[in-house]
């Protein structure tokens, strides 16, 4: 277990190497910081760091630089979420408040976090396994045929066209699009099934046929995609940051080009915290010298998909947090108010 002064050292280290790109020494820590001991004292607590292997000594002479057991001890004891000016906020607000459907809203959130993290941006589109139904519509574009378009609580528009094995009536159209949202409207996608498995039954002979065909559509449109959808941007940032790559940034684009690892990296959308993994957290070959910082986004508690950024580990961990899950939380808001 480390003292409290040794954890200020190490404290103090990540601050002045991910500020300064340069590998601190002893000298600079007690000119820089309120240590209130001798530079003697912090070069052999800088000793018992790398003893310890939490920084490292990347050349003979030099100062010394933050391992990746290093930075997940900032991460977890040390480094706190810093919050976002007011300033900040409302420019979030405004950028988002102006989109105009989900794919807006998912473009506007992918610039918006790359820009305000200079990292690359990877936004999840909302899962459907996850959502709820919010209204199903039914049109008529022939007597025999229909368009069923499903709206889910996140944003997300499905359009569907039905071929009716017969002509279906405006009248007959209308009972059934209020008999349906009557009985799913605010139901999880997997809870729709045996909701609407009687439905035909409270219909006409001759309009059960139509209404089997509408319901197998849209049964068939909840099932959830098999390929997730994402959106990445910023990828031109991680060109500020080439002398963070040992060899070449060349791996760590193509990692990015997976949408796979992407989905990986992101985790599992199951709650809104905030999650940080370190170089070799990442299991992918390419992306150990990276680290990615996600949060899970959606209408409520429980979130409905992931958003994040990859960039070095010598990162800004609490500002790229604070603005990782500021904007996972205006884009919760906008989902819930859509």
């Amino acid at each position: 277990m480390l003292s409290e002064r040794r954890l200020e050292v190490l404290r103090a280290i990540v601050q002045d190497y991910v500020g300064t790109e340069e590998p601190v020494g002893s000298k600079a820590l007690t000119e820089r910081h309120n240590l209130q001991v001798s530079p003697a004292t912090v070069r052999n607590d800088m000793a018992a760091l790398e003893d310890e292997g939490y920084i490292a000594q990347p050349h003979t002479s030099a100062g010394r630089v933050p391992t990746d057991k290093g930075y997940r001890l900032f991460v977890d004891r040390l480094a706190g979420v810093r919050p976002l000016s007011a300033a900040e906020r409302r420019a979030i607000q405004n950028f988002l408040d102006g989109a105009v459907d989900l794919d807006d809203v998912v473009g506007r959130t992918v610039r918006l976090l790359a820009q305000l993290t200079r990292q690359v941006a990877v936004v999840q589109y909302p899962s459907l396994s996850r959502s709820t139904v919010r209204h199903v519509e039914l049109l008529s574009l022939a007597p025999a045929r229909l368009m069923l378009v499903l709206i889910t609580d996140t944003g997300r528009v499905e359009q569907r066209v039905v071929d009716c094995p017969a002509p279906f009536g405006e009248t007959s159209l209308a009972d059934l699009r209020a008999r349906l949202n009557s009985r799913i409207d605010g139901q999880r996608f997997p809870e729709v099934p045996p909701l609407v498995a009687d439905l035909p039954d409270s219909f006409e002979p001759e309009e059960r046929g139509t209404v089997s065909t509408v319901l197998s559509t849209l049964l068939e449109t909840l099932v959830e995609e098999t390929e997730e959808r994402l959106l990445i941007g910023g990828t031109s940032n991680l060109t500020r940051f080439a002398q963070d790559f040992p060899l070449t940034i060349r791996p760590v684009l193509e990692a990015l080009e997976e949408q796979v690892v992407l989905l990986r990296l992101l985790g599992e959308a199951t709650d809104t915290g905030v999650t940080v993994r370190i170089g070799h957290e990442n299991v992918h070959e390419g992306l150990t010298s990276t680290s990615v910082v996600s949060v899970g986004y959606g209408s409520g508690d429980e979130a409905v998909a992931k958003l994040g950024v990859v960039g070095p580990t010598r990162m800004d961990y609490p500002g790229t947090m604070g603005a990782v899950r500021a904007v996972a939380r205006y884009v919760g808001q906008i989902l819930a108010e859509n």
